[in-house]
């Protein structure tokens, strides 16, 4: 029905005839000329009708935004003065010759170019906003990276092998999507929330490089970067270690960022342990776009007797830091409490601060309410620890390590996004070195960092027995401009660790036997040495189209309540259907009420 995509045409055409298919982005009739605006996934093209042929122009008339057209003409070149750089076709317009509707519409809920619709109505009309060359351009790139990523896989002897959808419900840190099962009554499968135990099997059959571009499925609170269903590379590999993991997955991410964007990413990237990515940044994946970074104090606040200080700074669990803002002294006492409000989110019951107007006065040249609190050793201890400069203000948080690293951790990007102080590089980065496990105090059982199946580090194997808390995991995770965009570890390949770390875990071996049983029974028969990651494809692509949620990648995403505005989904099943799978309908109904 067509010769060419619409954008597809410049001025290497002047004078042939084209054909054209597409949708009416828009028609103007400027006193006796119609032109009209035909949109495909490629771009658009400016096609002219005249009244010289009367059928044609008449046709043209009717011709309404969003029809549906297939257009014959010939192309020429536009007048001067008529070009429009920003179009790829912008050299040229097509006279034309023919015009046939293919499909009316009715007028769109939202213009395709208005880029302040509502998200709600855009998902209501999804069909409609993909339209939109943005959400086109999108779609071009997340194939663009997921084949990039497959040629490079194919390329290093990866097997694509396909695991199953439909799989027993395993704790893996969020909640299960399950499927009642018609066949076995009052049994579920689950969703898998991702490949973790099959990829470890197939090491075990022996097929040493694995990859899958996978849907998983999490039962989850959703934000930005979450939906209930989302893709995910996943890959495993035999007989090698973190270090090659590493520098294989690097260079894959390199190679497609250089495909698709024309992007030199950092060779090698920078490394940096958990622990100083914490102590420095309040964060397992920071953002180092972002110069400014966290200054313990808590040894200068020691003695003091303001107890906001003091406190955390004599307990072991506690934590005082310092936040240094470059030239934030102009912020307002509005700004201020604006940002207290905002580390309130995290736990943060306020946000001291120092404003410094000028150093060379001492104590005189600072403002700020806690000054009367602290001694000048403690003052002139700070400025000097955290480099204060005329025009800097200081931020400071006291509390819980956990409490002070989260909420220090986001408003150092806050801050740094407001005050236009982020720089605009890609700043991939390796976080190593994750603990082994982390002590929850409401249970009081220790939890695995990442899952069940991660590799203490060789050395430390005698500490699962002595001290739990000072276990290093062999995991690593790959970050880029603050967003975990892949994760993974060297795994347990010995039957007797990964029985030691269930039971550190309060999972006893009748318990292990019923949800890892599988597993544990392969690790018996020859298992190697094996290590993986997976990445997020949905936040890889987000970060590389520059979106602010991983829906705009999402051909049809889910809403923050895991609901499809588009379809109405989740949505009531007929009673029969419940029987067939052996749900008793009023029990339910009296469950949900």
């Amino acid at each position: 029905m067509r010769t060419h995509y619409c954008a597809e045409v410049n001025a290497q055409h002047i004078d042939q005839t084209v054909e054209f298919c597409g949708w009416v982005n828009r028609r103007r009739d400027h006193g006796g000329v119609i032109f009209i605006d035909l949109r495909d996934r490629t771009g658009m093209v400016q096609v002219v009708y005249d009244p010289d042929v009367e059928a044609v122009f008449a046709t043209a008339e009717q011709v309404r935004n969003e029809f549906v057209l297939r257009v014959k003409g010939r192309v020429r070149k536009r007048p001067e003065g008529t070009l429009n750089p920003d179009l790829a076709t912008g050299e040229i317009e097509v006279l034309g010759k023919e015009l046939e509707i293919l499909n009316r519409a009715e007028t769109p809920p939202f213009q395709i170019d208005d880029v302040d619709t509502a998200e709600e109505l855009r998902l209501r009309y999804r069909y409609i906003d993909l339209r939109r060359p943005e959400m086109q351009q999108r779609m071009r790139l997340r194939t663009q990276v997921s084949r990039a990523l497959r040629r490079y896989l194919d390329d290093h002897g990866f097997l694509d092998i396909e695991t199953p959808m439909l799989t027993r419900a395993t704790p893996e840190g969020a909640r299960d999507y399950l499927v009642p099962s018609r066949v076995h009554a009052g049994k579920f499968f689950a969703l898998p929330q991702s490949p973790q135990l099959f990829k470890q099997l197939l090491m075990m059959s022996g097929m040493d490089r694995y990859y899958q571009i996978v849907r998983c499925f999490r039962d989850e609170d959703l934000r930005a970067d979450r939906q209930p269903e989302f893709t995910q590379l996943d890959i495993e590999m035999s007989f090698i270690d973190e270090e090659q993991i590493m520098q294989l997955m690097e260079a894959m991410i390199r190679q497609v960022f250089k495909e698709t964007l024309n992007v030199d990413l950092a060779d090698p990237f920078p490394r940096m342990t958990y622990a100083e990515a914490m102590r420095r940044y309040g964060s397992d994946r920071p953002d180092l776009r972002c110069q400014l970074e966290l200054v313990d104090v808590a040894d200068l606040m020691d003695g003091v007797e303001f107890k906001v200080f003091a406190g955390p700074a004599q307990d072991p669990q506690g934590r005082v830091a310092a936040l240094r803002v470059p030239q934030g002294a102009r912020l307002s006492r509005k700004e201020i409490d604006e940002y207290t409000n905002f580390v309130s989110i995290y736990g943060a019951k306020g946000l001291a601060y120092i404003k410094v107007n000028d150093c060379s006065a001492g104590r005189d040249g600072l403002q700020s309410p806690i000054l009367k609190f602290l001694p000048d050793q403690a003052v002139d201890g700070i400025m000097q620890r955290c480099d204060a400069q005329d025009g800097d203000l200081v931020f400071f948080g006291a509390d819980k390590v956990g409490v002070v690293n989260e909420a220090l951790g986001a408003l150092r990007v806050k801050v740094a996004e407001d005050l236009g102080m982020m720089s605009e590089a890609w700043e991939p980065l390796w976080v190593v070195d994750f603990p082994m496990f982390e002590w929850d105090e409401d249970s009081g059982r220790w939890h695995a960092l990442h899952h069940p199946f991660t590799a203490p580090k060789v050395e430390q194997l005698a500490l699962l027995q002595t001290d739990p808390g000072q276990c290093l995991s062999r995991a690593y995770d790959m970050v880029l401009n603050g967003t975990e965009v892949g994760g993974g570890s060297i795994r347990i390949h010995q039957q007797a660790v990964q029985a030691e770390v269930l039971g550190l875990l309060g999972i006893d071996q009748q318990e292990a036997e019923e949800k890892f049983g599988f597993l544990l029974n392969a690790l018996k028969y020859g298992a190697p040495p094996h290590g993986g990651l997976a990445f997020g494809l949905d936040r890889l692509v987000m970060l590389m189209a520059k979106a602010s949620s991983i829906r705009d990648v999402m051909a049809f995403p889910k809403t923050q309540s895991a609901s499809c505005l588009l379809t109405q989904a989740p949505s009531e099943v007929g009673s029969n259907q419940l029987k067939e799978l052996h749900i008793k309908v009023r029990a339910l109904q009296k469950d949900q009420s």
